[in-house]
């Protein structure tokens, strides 16, 4: 069975609350990119079973990893960061929508290279990265100094479609992906996994010890 199939029919079997459905399509009315289903379905896994109470995402995308995070998590507050107002506001109407409590989100319209540096170390379960790729190992490295001993940084999109596997694609975006991949590999201070469905997702654990 070839990998097409097998992501088929992953996403077959995935299935998305009408909340989370409905965020995902305005949020595509929008231009912006969230996270598929199935990679959805594994953040809020990872959340549920770190008992996540404090979450930040890097990348609103209209809502739905944030609204997936919390399905696994439906007691954590979470920090959502966007340059674009647009996509923010989607995702307030999306949280409305989900009847997510107002104090279980905070949202900011910002840069997230300018808002991380301003956040307290150590005092967050879980990191989503889902910004501009060009930054994301800067993002990763603000995200696992955000984490608490044990706490997780998510980083979808990490095959770059498929990319990261090609010798021959030298790009910034794909280089940059494949020499985090590479880099966690060899890292004595996270364990990291890599999910091959759909997009990918990274799923990079601090290790308390260290």
């Amino acid at each position: 069975m070839g990998d097409h199939a097998v992501n088929r029919f992953v996403e077959e079997v995935t299935v998305e609350p009408d909340a989370i459905a409905r965020a995902r399509e305005a949020a595509l009315e929008l231009g912006a990119e969230p996270i598929s289903a199935a990679v959805g379905v594994q953040c809020a896994t990872i959340a549920a079973v770190g008992r996540a109470l404090n979450i930040v995402e890097i990348g609103t995308g209209g809502g739905v990893s944030g609204l997936w995070l919390l399905r696994g998590a439906p007691q954590a507050t979470l920090t959502t960061i966007d340059v674009e107002p647009e996509h923010l506001g989607a995702a307030r109407q999306a949280f409305a929508q989900a009847k997510v409590p107002p104090a279980r989100a905070r949202f900011i319209t910002g840069r997230a290279a300018e808002v991380l540096p301003r956040m307290n170390e150590a005092s967050y379960d879980i990191v989503l990265v889902d910004a501009e790729p060009e930054g994301v190992i800067e993002y990763v490295e603000h995200g696992l100094r955000l984490v608490r001993p044990g706490g997780t940084v998510l980083v979808p999109r990490v095959l770059a479609g498929g990319a990261v596997a090609d010798p021959v694609k030298r790009d910034e975006v794909t280089t940059a992906y494949r020499s985090l991949i590479q880099e966690v590999a060899q890292s004595p201070a996270v364990l990291g996994a890599l999910n091959t469905a759909r997009e990918g997702l990274l799923q990079l654990t601090t290790l308390a010890s260290v």
